[in-house]
């Protein structure tokens, strides 16, 4: 079965948590973490889309993943910076805990049933030291139309 990320089959992923749940990110998406920095709101853009931060000298979208993944109030702390085609986008997230070589074996297709719930942002299921882990979808954590919406606001302010 193959699953999207070209670390899959090393199983190299920076592990972060969202609220409750522990997250997998793809390591050959990661560009760094840090901790957070100003956040612009924007106006018209999903309600999981914090704003922009200034990020290097450029402009980057900011994504709730807590609230992407519908988890509620949480408290973030961090922030972990992906590359999706290009586009670098920052996610917040409660806590990095590392980078984690993940078996191949521990990774499991979503149940049909969670398909359609988990929507584009979760690929994959696992288990790591008993605890529930969710390989989010590195190609779609956010959508185009996120992606144009947040380039709209930007355009218009």
């Amino acid at each position: 079965m193959a699953f999207p990320g070209d670390d899959i089959q090393t199983g190299s992923f920076l592990l972060c948590r969202a609220g409750r749940h522990l997250c997998a990110i793809t390591m050959s998406r990661v560009v760094e973490t840090m901790r957070i920095l100003p956040i612009e709101k924007l106006s018209g853009t999903p309600g999981f889309v914090r704003g922009m931060s200034v990020i290097r000298g450029t402009p980057v979208p900011v994504i709730d993943l807590p609230d992407l993944l519908n988890l509620g109030e949480t408290r973030p702390q961090r922030l972990v910076t992906i590359d999706i085609n290009g586009r670098i986008v920052a996610l917040l997230v409660d806590a990095v805990l590392g980078i984690r070589p993940i078996a191949t074996a521990a990774i499991s297709a979503l149940p049909p049933l969670l398909r359609e719930a988990a929507g584009e942002t979760v690929s994959a299921i696992g288990i790591l030291d008993a605890e529930l882990l969710l390989f989010l979808n590195d190609m779609r954590v956010i959508s185009e139309s996120a992606i144009s919406a947040v380039q709209a606001a930007e355009t218009a302010s």
